[in-house]
């Protein structure tokens, strides 16, 4: 090992006892050089798989599910990889969530609950079935659904739970199941960010009553949109079809028939041939992913200040859609999180803040205050909900997140040492960062 690849480990760092020897130079922010000038891996990985899978789709002219096979054949290779009897394609990640819940029959005064961290959708898709999203407060250490908080959230009200596995980690799902059990609930599993991620080896998004997940850009397995939802409950995975094809039933030797109410939430034939060839490479990706965040774990982990999330004992797997870590100041020479941030930035590290306080979103408390929900929940219920929907633990990981994206985790171990050296620089000249 030569000098310059010494002094970027995070063993170095603590061997010099400094926060990092190995960046001399003046943070790029204040115009010194920056520790990394190449572009982390882009997305989505493509080659002429695609090129061949779409252009057939396209010359058969059978471009919707109804006409064509693509998202059958998604949907069968997508429930055998995730050991699940049953699966339905949907339009995007949201319909999938929206799916499920009316599958469960979710709608105007019923409760689910919910996390305070995570992406919209998990709130939007109950709201728009005119239910109440319930609040339960986070994990600070893994930044999942704190389960611990969950039970006293109940009532009689209470007709699903929404946990959402953040990051590709997964929610204790022993404990989570355990309530759910006990208290006659199903659970609906937000794995939007979960590709190939395990609870105790069994894949997220299998082990709840359904599994919702997002094929949106961004995401593992991508397909620039589209979603699919899980279950071992076939008459369950039906009412869903139905439910997502205008209310239309699977066509039968008694021809065709209307359930109930729907929407069409279909996916097309293009993203399933997309979701098929991105499938091949799903499992070389998420090993890649798993070593990197590791050995990136590693050495964030010894920098005083840089607290990487953790995981259960149960996550036997995580498929690591996000790289989060908890950053504090004071160890930083009191440098605020929105400078850190810049400062990573402009050495060539992209980074963010991560989610907000979603419990706390106005929107929310316009739609409750809404015509419709007027009508559907009382005054006093309304204000009752705020007061049971305030979540501290949440207010703090929301002031202390980073976040790096998926893409960032596909280079080579050397990118991981760049990211750490970029850090390590951050934290020398932190006190010139602060007076700025």
């Amino acid at each position: 090992m030569n000098r310059r690849n010494f002094l970027q480990t995070g063993a170095a760092a603590a061997a010099l006892g400094s926060p990092s020897m190995a960046a001399v130079d003046k943070p790029a922010v204040l115009g010194g050089s920056r520790v990394r000038k190449e572009k982390f891996p882009s997305w989505p990985v493509i080659d002429d798989r695609e090129d061949k899978a779409l252009l057939e789709t396209l010359h058969s002219g059978k471009w919707y599910r109804g006409g064509g096979d693509r998202v059958n054949a998604f949907e069968k290779a997508y429930a055998q990889l995730m050991g699940s009897k049953g699966c339905l394609a949907t339009a995007n990640g949201t319909s999938a969530l929206l799916t499920s819940l009316s599958g469960l029959g979710v709608g105007p005064g019923d409760e689910v609950i919910v996390p305070c961290y995570t992406f919209v959708a998990t709130i939007n898709a109950v709201l728009q079935l005119h239910a109440l999203p319930v609040f339960a407060d986070s994990d600070l250490h893994t930044f999942q659904m704190n389960a611990g908080k969950v039970e006293p959230l109940l009532s009689d009200r209470t007709v699903a739970i929404l946990p959402a596995h953040i990051g590709g980690s997964a929610v204790d799902m022993d404990a989570l199941l355990k309530i759910a059990q006990k208290r006659n609930v199903p659970v609906i599993e937000d794995a939007c960010q979960a590709h190939l991620s395990e609870w105790r080896g069994k894949k997220l998004g299998t082990l709840g009553k359904a599994g919702c997940f997002s094929f949106q850009a961004s995401k593992n397995l991508n397909s620039g949109e589209g979603g699919a939802m899980l279950s071992d409950d076939l008459d369950f995975v039906e009412r869903c079809y139905a439910y997502h094809n205008n209310s239309g039933a699977r066509r039968s030797s008694g021809g065709f028939r209307y359930t109930g109410p729907g929407l069409n939430l279909r996916m097309p034939e293009f993203q399933a041939a997309l979701l098929l060839t991105q499938m091949t490479r799903l499992e070389e990706q998420s090993r890649r992913r798993e070593q990197n965040a590791a050995y990136l774990t590693g050495l964030l982990g010894q920098i005083p200040g840089i607290q990487p999330a953790k995981m259960y004992a149960g996550c036997t797997r995580s498929s690591y859609h996000l790289y989060m870590f908890r950053y504090q100041p004071e160890p930083f020479q009191g440098l605020g999180r929105a400078a850190f941030l810049r400062a990573l930035s402009a050495e060539g590290i992209p980074c963010s803040a991560g989610y907000g306080r979603l419990n706390e979103e106005p929107f929310i408390k316009s739609t409750l205050e809404s015509r419709g929900f007027r009508r559907i929940y009382s005054d006093a219920e309304i204000a009752r909900w705020a007061e049971r929907n305030r979540c501290p633990d949440n207010d703090t990981l929301c002031s202390e997140a980073v976040w790096f994206t998926q893409t960032m985790l596909l280079g080579p171990r050397g990118d991981m040492d760049q990211i750490a050296e970029a850090v390590r620089k951050v934290r020398a000249h932190a006190g010139e960062l602060a007076k700025v």
